[in-house]
């Protein structure tokens, strides 16, 4: 493994355009489940009720209830040895745009700046009746955590995150914006997806079409296993490899 993290250190090194897809397993380090692992939300029979936009127009409560211990209390999470290397790759100039499909702003809390986010974010809240109404995060994380809702003050509706929902359409700038990352690089790092949300997972494709190389570490099988030039299971163990080669760079 020693000798395979060095080599990835110097293809990491070494690229002219590094870019990263982060997907739900980078944040299991931090101690917030990913959904389709062992313990996946969607091992639970209404977690797929959680993000349906249909749903949340029915019962928006419900998506405050079941969301609020791995959205709402992120205070309470730390950036994992992930978030943090990734971070530090983007400051040394050696990652140049990270993709995620996350939405738990741990990249941002980790010190990443270039942050993509494919899937939407929690960090402003709107009304899906009255134009102009934001809320922003701290603001509807510290009245989840209270027991409440956010609220339109206009119409009294309950806010929805700017998360992109089962039936919306995703953030049409954050992907073009992905895509073209995608498309310069010449290595992309895959870590912690499975490679199942599209559109997300046709990004690795613009890479390989264009000449790149694709490294992947997740904890199960990918689609694309087989066309990386590198696979690893265990993101802990990798990046705690990446991060001892850079203390020493």
């Amino acid at each position: 493994m020693a000798a395979e993290v060095q080599e990835l250190f110097e293809k990491i090194r070494c690229a002219g355009h590094c870019v990263a897809l982060t997907g739900a397993g980078v944040s299991t380090l931090s101690g917030i489940r990913d959904f389709r692992g062992k313990n996946g939300l969607y091992n639970d029979m209404d977690a797929e009720k959680i993000f349906d936009i249909g749903y949340f127009e029915k019962d928006p409560e419900f998506y405050y209830r079941a969301a609020g211990s791995f959205i709402y209390n992120i205070d309470d999470k730390e950036a994992s040895v992930v978030h943090l290397v990734l971070a530090d790759l983007e400051h040394r100039g050696f990652l140049k745009a990270l993709i995620t499909q996350n939405i738990d702003l741990l990249h941002e809390k980790g010190g990443s700046k270039k942050v993509i986010e494919i899937h939407g974010s929690p960090r402003i809240h709107y009304c899906l009746r009255c134009s102009g109404i934001r809320m922003p995060f701290a603001e509807a994380a510290a009245l989840v955590r209270s027991g409440d809702f956010p609220r339109c003050p206009k119409c009294g509706r309950i806010l929805k995150p700017a998360i992109t929902f089962f039936g919306e359409s995703l953030p049409v700038e954050a992907l073009q914006e992905a895509s073209g990352e995608a498309q310069k690089a010449d290595l992309m790092l895959v870590l912690g997806t499975s490679l199942t949300v599209h559109p997300a997972a046709s990004l690795p494709n613009y890479t390989l079409r264009n000449g790149g190389e694709l490294v992947i570490v997740n904890n199960m099988p990918t689609p694309m296993d087989r066309l990386a030039s590198l696979r690893f299971d265990d993101l802990q163990e990798v990046f705690e490899g990446l991060k001892k080669a850079l203390e020493i760079l």
